[in-house]
């Protein structure tokens, strides 16, 4: 059975310095996968690839079992898949809706229709629709970042860090709302220090 992502033997890495080496993964319809690891073992680098911001060097990529491998951004968004980065994840001069909307240029359905189910996933977000996103609360510019990734209307959402900098009560409730998206359907692939919080996630998935 074709898997919704598909990773085998992928090679990435930095000028001379490899930091993926032979790398395989698979990720299902509507399942959530949880990458746990230490700084500097090569999460961000994996998903970074995975969304074209990195080459792979060796290795295929497959997307309901098309090659997407070393394909552009763009191509990659189109086909389905958004990565939302730890940091650097919205634009904090614009307004939060001009964030939302910049988000909604791929999807089929209409601004008014993605916007309105992103809203009903996070609330904070209507009430905060003209607030700058940079004056935004840490938890709030996160829900902000997803938001966006989900304006695309993607099959596969990739996560750095969801949790990174968010005091406890705003780590659970970015736990929830990942957990309602993936119960949505959607397959989400995520990297993570938390190893405690993303195990007992994912047996939960």
């Amino acid at each position: 059975m074709t898997a919704l992502l598909e990773v085998r033997d992928l090679s990435a890495g930095y000028g001379d310095h490899e930091i993926l080496r032979g790398l395989s993964l698979r990720l299902e319809a509507g399942e959530l996968v949880a990458v746990i690891g230490p700084n500097g073992a090569g999460k961000t680098t994996l998903l970074k690839a995975l969304a074209g911001l990195v080459p792979p060097r060796a290795g295929r990529i497959a997307l309901q079992g098309a090659d997407i491998t070393g394909a552009g951004t763009r191509r990659i968004v189109e086909s389905g898949l958004c990565y939302v980065p730890q940091e650097a994840n919205v634009f904090p001069s614009l307004s939060v809706w001009e964030n939302l909307t910049i988000g909604a240029w791929t999807a089929g359905r209409s601004l008014a229709e993605r916007a309105g189910a992103v809203v009903r996933l996070f609330p904070i977000l209507a009430e905060r629709r003209r607030a700058q996103a940079g004056t935004l609360s840490g938890g709030e510019r996160q829900m902000l970042a997803m938001g966006m990734a989900l304006m695309v209307e993607p099959r596969v959402l990739l996560l750095d860090e969801p949790s990174a900098g968010l005091a406890p009560a705003l780590q659970r409730l970015v736990f929830d709302r990942i957990r309602e998206i993936n119960a949505r359907g959607l397959g989400i692939l995520l990297v993570e220090q938390n190893a405690r919080e993303w195990l007992a996630q994912c047996r939960g998935a």
